[in-house]
């Protein structure tokens, strides 16, 4: 999708999407993909927002993955969750490639709903590494299949890999690897449907600039906010706006 044919509200609405989401991340340090998706997917097709989401979610999740100094044994650790997620992703988006907008909003809307009320309820669970040998790969194939039919990262190997007890700088550089292959994972997949063009990285590249200015927002906020208290309303903004997506096809019947 490129930017030729769009109106400037149309152009103005997709900056302040990136923007806000930009923000959320630079507070949370997480958040940016899930919340474009959420607030494009009210005004475009799911295929067309995840196409914009690669470049603007490779280039703020990057510094992520290598703010820490055990990228390589994160790597060595988690490959068979990566993997997964590479193989679940390129599987998947044949799902958001298909066309079939209607069903793929109302995909996005229940992912973004489950995660939204993870997060209020404090659901969390501890895996053991006899589980994690057992789960990893499962892990990475589920949210690969989601992240290729939704363009959302998060469910279910955010809760995955808080579940693993990682110490907290291992957590953020766990979960930038983990955003940053399924980035790279949902552009190949996209683009082997014929859905990612050489256009879209143009349109996509757009999109960095007020993701970046949103981030530094973002940190500058989180100094004078409570996280607790940003992260409460946000999570609950995200659970009304999944449920917008996942219940608008019944009220337009």
């Amino acid at each position: 999708m490129g930017m030729t044919g769009i109106s400037l509200p149309h152009i103005a609405a997709i900056a302040l999407t990136f923007f806000l989401a930009g923000i959320v991340k630079g507070v949370t340090g997480m958040g940016l993909p899930t919340v474009a998706m959420g607030l494009l997917g009210t005004i475009m097709p799911p295929v067309a927002a995840a196409a914009l989401l690669v470049v603007p979610s490779f280039v703020t999740n990057i510094w992520q993955l290598f703010a820490g100094p055990r990228f390589a044994a994160l790597a060595a650790r988690l490959w068979p969750m990566l993997f997964g997620i590479v193989a679940g992703t390129v599987a998947g988006s044949g799902i958001i490639a298909g066309g079939n907008a209607g069903w793929t909003a109302m995909a996005l809307g229940a992912a973004l709903s489950i995660y939204a009320a993870m997060g209020l309820f404090s659901w969390h669970w501890q895996v053991t590494a006899r589980g994690e040998r057992k789960l990893s790969l499962i892990v990475g194939l589920t949210t690969g299949l989601v992240t290729g039919g939704t363009g959302v990262f998060v469910i279910p190997a955010v809760p995955y890999l808080q579940a693993l007890n990682l110490y907290r700088d291992d957590l953020i550089q766990a979960l930038g690897l983990s955003f940053t292959v399924s980035t790279i994972a949902l552009g190949a997949g996209l683009a082997s449907r014929g859905a990612f063009h050489a256009g879209d990285v143009g349109a996509s590249a757009l999109a960095v600039l007020p993701a970046l200015l949103g981030m530094w927002a973002g940190q500058r906020i989180r100094q004078r906010i409570s996280l607790v208290g940003f992260r409460r309303w946000f999570l609950i903004c995200l659970l009304l706006l999944g449920l917008e997506l996942f219940l608008r096809p019944f009220v337009l019947l």
